[in-house]
């Protein structure tokens, strides 16, 4: 299923490539915007760096073991547990390099940590209920936004609208400066923009938005797991934030002038 031409609604299956080409903005696509509308403009037409864009992304590998097995499968090639150094373990990576084809490599350390990542989630019994759970992975929301009708979009990590529920999975190198980094990445304006896309297509706002958090860094030996929602006042201030970066859009897309000039303050330790 292509997405040129898409106009609201709940679709399942579209490549993830294709969403990401497509019509409507998106939240990252609203962050960028929040720093310099120009950067929005930037980002569709500046050249990438092919050698770099099949780069380990950690974060995706284990999105995928835990939540799209099939994709993991197809996608990624864990490595044999061999010495490249030994005539045997040139042989086994030879002939694992002749099978993996163009699927990111992962060596075997990245691959047992990517299975005890995936383990560790499974041991969290909410977790685990969440990600068994009936639902759709992937699936793209399509909506109009009401105030400006700009066509908006999101692909939540998972979706199970029988219990009215949302899903995303976050990784992080440390657990403990999550609060922070649910700030500075603006995870609060994802729960306001996907909860009303959501509420958009489905009548009703989701009963709950749920952050699933894993972290990459080991602690006492494990690599820990926590689930969390939001308050009402995140969820009020992510709604204000993506709404004023609405507007811009809006603006910058009726007048077809992208502002690009940031203001830059000295940290305040300068002071």
């Amino acid at each position: 299923m292509s997405a040129q031409g898409i106009g609201p609604g709940y679709y399942q299956g579209m490549p993830n490539d294709d969403y990401h080409k497509g019509p409507g903005v998106s939240k990252s696509q609203l962050d960028l915007l929040h720093r310099s509308p120009a950067l929005l403009q930037w980002s569709r037409t500046a050249p990438e760096d092919d050698e770099k864009k099949t780069a380990l992304n950690i974060g995706d590998a284990c999105h995928a073991r835990i939540l799209e097995p099939h994709r993991f499968e197809a996608e990624y090639a864990v490595g044999p547990d061999a010495p490249r150094n030994t005539k045997a373990g040139k042989d086994a990576w030879a002939k694992f390099a002749e099978e993996a084809g163009d699927k990111t490599v992962l060596t075997h350390s990245e691959g047992r940590k990517v299975e005890l990542i995936r383990e560790s989630v499974m041991a969290h019994p909410h977790a685990r209920w969440l990600v068994e759970s009936a639902g759709d992975v992937e699936a793209s929301i399509y909506w109009n936004d009401e105030i400006t009708g700009e066509l908006c979009r999101c692909r939540p990590d998972k979706a199970l609208p029988e219990m009215g529920w949302l899903m995303d999975v976050k990784t992080t190198a440390d657990m403990g400066k999550f609060s922070r980094s649910a700030y500075e990445f603006r995870y609060h304006v994802q729960d306001a923009f996907y909860s009303d896309g959501y509420q958009a297509h489905f009548g009703e706002a989701p009963r709950a938005f749920l952050f699933l958090v894993i972290s990459t860094s080991i602690e006492c030996a494990r690599y820990p797991v926590r689930l969390f929602s939001l308050d009402a006042e995140a969820k009020d201030r992510g709604r204000f934030g993506y709404q004023q970066d609405l507007q811009v859009y809006h603006e910058c897309m009726q007048a077809g002038n992208w502002p690009g000039i940031e203001t830059l303050s000295l940290p305040h330790w300068a002071a």
